[in-house]
């Protein structure tokens, strides 16, 4: 993976796990995914015309038609997600979505879109799966299972972290796809996906104008936060994606777990502090054998 590449992926991991943190603390649902769609429409607007202006001319079914594929498993993601974060801890829906998605997404690109990895490149992989499984909370998964309350807890988060990892595997491969292969703008893919989203979002806040409007005073400083910072990073990552192969960047961005290990843990009180150190420990090998392989 070029040095370029790798650096983009580490800033956006940085970024990826701030705003996780500011959604899990926000505790929304789908008022708090609109919430974020708008205000990021409108903050990022004058980029979008900017780029636009010439772009869209060469668009056509094709790239529209990922425009909306793109859409719509995003906002499948982020619900699953912030729904996930209602239920359970974030140091085990976070790890868990954060793993199986990029893995998922890695095997597919080796196998259908013909990549190829080293064996280096499998190790790191490896590694940074096995980085997961103790940031999620290694050996005290099982020990949850005999702990009525922590087992249900656990259980609904690896359901949730494991359906979001199927979504964030849907949209990293499309997306990647579209990037690489129609070299489509990144930030014009993400942010005309973002209406996309919108379209399902917007039905959901309207039926219940005074519950949203209670949310919105709640929760806007989360929103913009969110919505400030997310389009950045996962602009970040697909420009990786149009200089190097997406199943090298995949797994390259479970370095924002070494950023939600330490950050998360220590802001929202989860625990397994140890276990999580090791799991990062991994995650960076994971990451630097991908690099190198």
């Amino acid at each position: 993976m070029p040095a370029s590449s790798l650096a983009l992926v580490i800033l956006a991991g940085l970024i990826h796990a701030v705003w996780n943190i500011a959604a899990k603390k926000a505790g929304g649902d789908a008022r708090f995914a609109t919430f974020t769609s708008v205000i990021g429409a409108v903050l990022w607007a004058p980029l979008a015309v900017w780029l636009g202006s010439e772009a869209l001319r060469d668009w056509g079914a094709l790239e529209w038609g990922f425009v909306f594929g793109s859409g719509v498993l995003h906002v499948l993601y982020y619900i699953v997600l912030l729904r996930g974060y209602r239920k359970a801890d974030l140091t085990v829906v976070y790890p868990l979505a954060r793993g199986s998605g990029p893995l998922l997404s890695s095997l597919f690109a080796i196998a259908v879109l013909g990549e190829e990895i080293t064996a280096f490149g499998v190790l790191g992989i490896a590694a940074v799966v096995t980085g997961v499984f103790f940031i999620a909370g290694g050996p005290g998964l099982f020990r949850a299972a005999h702990d009525p309350i922590k087992r249900t807890s656990v259980r609904k988060g690896m359901l949730y972290g494991l359906l979001t990892g199927v979504f964030i595997a849907g949209y990293t491969v499309v997306d990647g796809y579209a990037v690489k292969f129609l070299f489509m703008s990144p930030i014009l893919l993400d942010y005309y996906g973002n209406f996309v989203r919108l379209a399902f979002l917007l039905p959901v806040v309207l039926r219940d104008r005074a519950t949203a409007m209670l949310h919105w005073r709640a929760q806007w400083k989360y929103a913009v936060i969110v919505a400030t910072i997310s389009p950045i990073g996962y602009v970040l990552v697909l420009y990786a994606m149009k200089v190097a192969p997406l199943s090298h960047v995949a797994p390259a961005r479970e370095v924002s777990m070494l950023f939600a290990a330490l950050i998360g843990g220590q802001l929202l009180g989860e625990g397994d502090r140890l276990a999580r150190i090791a799991g990062a420990a991994c995650i960076a090998f994971g990451v630097m054998a991908l690099a190198l392989g």
